[in-house]
C-alpha cells in the first residue's frame, strides 16, 4: 500500500505528572496527532473485514491519546470525517473533537491481527456520539449534530463498496440508566441490534455489547448501572452471535464515567476475544 501524508505543526504534549509519571493533560488529546497517513491503496474487498464502533461516548472515546496510541499500522484502516481512507490512529473518532479521545478501537484491531489471514485488512469505523440513549438511536434522533441511524447507514453504505462488515462493537447504557428508562432498556437494546442487523443485512452478524463500569457513585447510581449490566447479559444470553465482556475490574480516568487509556486498551483486546469465541 502506498501511503499519502499531510501534516501540520503543533506544539507538541502538554504534560502534567502524577504519581510520578509524565501523563498527556487532557486539554491536549483533540489535538494530536496532526499528521493524516492516506490510502492510496485499498485492499481487495474479501480482504478487508470492517468493524463499526457504536454507542456512546466510552465507545466514542474520552480516554488521554498517548504516544504509543498515534503509531499507525499497516493493515488497520479507518476513515476520516469526509470518509477518506486512512490508517487508523487514535483519536479515531471525529464528531465531538473537542471531546474525543482514546477508544478501544486501535487496540481492537492490533489484537484481532493475531488471528486473522496474514493477508487480511482490518477497517474500523466510529460511529458512537458521547451521551445517546438507546430511545434517540431507535428514532433516528438528531444528537450533538449527528444524525444517529442516518449516519450509521451512511456508513454501511459506503464501506460496503470496500470490503465486509463483520460485527459491531457496542457500548452504551449510562444515559438509559434511570428509573424510568431501565425497564424498558432490555426491549429496545433487542430492537436496535435487530435494526443494525437489517441495516447490514446480516440477520447474524456479530456485535460485542461492553459493561458498564463498575465505579459509578453514589450507590443508587452503580445499583442503576448494574441493573444496566444484568440486561446486557441477559440480551445476550437469547442469541448466539451476541457477546458482552466484563468491565469490573477497568478503572475510570477520575471522572467515575469514562475509562482511562489502559482500560481502553483492554476494552479493545477483550472484544477482540469475544469476537473470536463467537465466531470461532
Amino acid at each position: 500500500m502506498a501511503i499519502g501524508i499531510i501534516s501540520s505543526f503543533y506544539a507538541g504534549p502538554k504534560m502534567y505528572k502524577e504519581n510520578n509519571t509524565y501523563k498527556v493533560n487532557q486539554d491536549w488529546r483533540a489535538n494530536f496527532p496532526r499528521t493524516v497517513n492516506y490510502v492510496d491503496q485499498l485492499p481487495n474487498p474479501d480482504s478487508l473485514y470492517i468493524f463499526i464502533m457504536a454507542g456512546q461516548s466510552n465507545m466514542a472515546g474520552r480516554g488521554f491519546v498517548e504516544p504509543q496510541d498515534t503509531v499507525p499500522n499497516s493493515r488497520i484502516l479507518t476513515i476520516d470525517k469526509s470518509n477518506n481512507w486512512i490508517y487508523a490512529k487514535e483519536p479515531l473518532h471525529f464528531y465531538e473533537p473537542s471531546l474525543t479521545g482514546l477508544d478501544c478501537g486501535l487496540s481492537f484491531g492490533k489484537n484481532l491481527l493475531d488471528s486473522v489471514p496474514d493477508g487480511v485488512s482490518i477497517a474500523i469505523i466510529p460511529c458512537a456520539v458521547g451521551g445517546s440513549s438507546v430511545e434517540q438511536w431507535l428514532n433516528n434522533e438528531t444528537f450533538r449534530g449527528v444524525t444517529l441511524l442516518d449516519n450509521f447507514k451512511e456508513k454501511v453504505n459506503f464501506v460496503n463498496d470496500y470490503g465486509t462488515i463483520k460485527g459491531i462493537l457496542w457500548h452504551q447504557g449510562e444515559s438509559n440508566a434511570t428509573s424510568e428508562l431501565i425497564p424498558k432498556y432490555s426491549q429496545r437494546l433487542d430492537s436496535l441490534i435487530n435494526t443494525f442487523r437489517i441495516l447490514v443485512e446480516n440477520d447474524s452478524l456479530p456485535i460485542i455489547l461492553g459493561e458498564l463500569g463498575s465505579y459509578a457513585e453514589p450507590i443508587e447510581k452503580k445499583m442503576k448501572w448494574d441493573s444496566i449490566n444484568t440486561i446486557i447479559h441477559n440480551v445476550v444470553e437469547t442469541d448466539k452471535n451476541l457477546g458482552v465482556i466484563e468491565t469490573g475490574d477497568l478503572i475510570h480516568k477520575g471522572d467515575k464515567i469514562h475509562f482511562d487509556s489502559e482500560s481502553q486498551r483492554k476494552l479493545g483486546q477483550r472484544m477482540a476475544n469475544k469476537y473470536l469465541d463467537i465466531t470461532n
